[in-house]
C-alpha cells in the first residue's frame, strides 16, 4: 500500500456489493409465504364461522315461518274429517294442522308464505319437513285413538345441504 492507488477491479466490487444472492432472495420468499399462511389462517376459518351462522339464521327463520304457517290451521278438520295424520284423502290443501305431517320440501323447492317457491341463490340448498303426533301429557291418560287427545306435537326440520341445522318443536293444544 505505501502509497501506491489501486483501482478496484470488477471481482472486488462484487464481493463489496450490499444486494442478495438468489438463494437469500429464495430463502425470503419462503418464510414470507409461511408467515403469510399463519396470518390469513384466522380470515379463512373466521369466514367459515361467519358463513355457518348466516345458514343457521336463515334456518331458523325458514323453520319458524313454517311452524307459523303450521299453527294458523285449525286443530281439528274444519270438514269434519277422521283424525288421520297427513293429507285426507281428496285434500290437496293444508285445512288443519294434522295435514302437515309428511310435509316437505326439497332442495331449491323452498316455498314462501304465498306458495311460491323462493328463487333467491341463498336458499337454494336448504330443504324442509314437518312431522305431527297426537300426544297426551303426564296428566291425562293414555290415549290410542287420536279423537281423544287434546294435543298435537309439531316439529319442523331445516338441512342445508342434507345436514340438519334447525329444529323447532311446538306442543299445540285443542
Amino acid at each position: 500500500m505505501n502509497g501506491e492507488h489501486r483501482t478496484m477491479t470488477r471481482d472486488d466490487r462484487r464481493v463489496t456489493s450490499g444486494g442478495f444472492t438468489l438463494a437469500e432472495a429464495m430463502m425470503a420468499m419462503v418464510v414470507l409465504g409461511i408467515a403469510a399462511a399463519g396470518v390469513l389462517l384466522p380470515f379463512t376459518s373466521g369466514a367459515q364461522v361467519r358463513a355457518e351462522g348466516i345458514h343457521r339464521t336463515l334456518a331458523a327463520n325458514l323453520a319458524s315461518d313454517l311452524m307459523e304457517e303450521v299453527i294458523t290451521k285449525p286443530f281439528l278438520d274444519p270438514d269434519g274429517g277422521a283424525y288421520v295424520l297427513g293429507l285426507d284423502v281428496g285434500d290437496t290443501t293444508f285445512d288443519n294442522i294434522d295435514d302437515y305431517h309428511g310435509y316437505s320440501e326439497a332442495e331449491e323447492q323452498i316455498k314462501d308464505s304465498t306458495g311460491e317457491i323462493i328463487t333467491d341463490s341463498n336458499y337454494a340448498k336448504f330443504s324442509r319437513e314437518a312431522t305431527c303426533e297426537y300426544v297426551t301429557v303426564p296428566q291425562q291418560p293414555t290415549q290410542s285413538e287420536p279423537e281423544k287427545c287434546n294435543f298435537i306435537l309439531v316439529t319442523v326440520k331445516v338441512k342445508y345441504n342434507g345436514r340438519e341445522i334447525a329444529v323447532i318443536n311446538r306442543l299445540i293444544s285443542k
